[in-house]
């Protein structure tokens, strides 16, 4: 599955490409409301939590509803802002790792089986996984992580 071999070369590559990131590059947030990249790279850890649940619960369940979550209070709940960005990115590639690992278990017939998402309709297991890639690339790219020479062109956009 394309996406999952996606997710393999961030894991490879990401970590030393965030721990290049200086503090002036992660900590500044851009605007009253807005999240600094220390604190967009700790959604994407409860991004990662959330999704590792759906494609889990989507594989050992029949049409699990699953439920949202709400972003700003996930990472203010986290104290992302606070913590150490060394640490938030060995999370990353743990909780990443872990759901590459449920990834590679979907069987064939498995991308198929459904679920839904808060008050979503019925979303296939392959929308998930490819829906968290999306996003994932989307919030690398915004923290300021070149990605054109990891993610295939037609993958690149958000």
């Amino acid at each position: 599955m394309e996406s999952l071999e996606v997710l393999r070369k961030l894991i490879a590559h990401l970590p030393e490409r965030l721990r290049a990131m200086s503090a002036d590059q992660i900590e500044p947030k851009p605007a009253q409301g807005k999240w600094s990249g220390k604190e967009e790279l700790g959604h994407l850890l409860d991004s990662a939590a959330n999704n590792h649940q759906r494609i889990v619960r989507t594989q050992l369940e029949g049409q699990p509803a699953m439920p949202g979550y709400g972003a700003d209070e996930w990472v203010r709940l986290h104290r992302y802002q606070e913590r150490e960005w060394v640490t938030l990115i060995e999370f990353w590639v743990v909780l990443n790792q872990q759901l590459l690992v449920a990834g590679d278990a979907v069987p064939a017939s498995g991308w198929s089986r459904t679920c839904t998402i808060a008050d979503s309709a019925p979303v296939t297991l392959q929308f998930v996984v490819d829906d968290y890639i999306r996003h994932l690339k989307h919030h690398l790219q915004h923290i300021g992580v070149a990605l054109e020479d990891l993610v295939p062109a037609a993958a690149a956009a958000p």
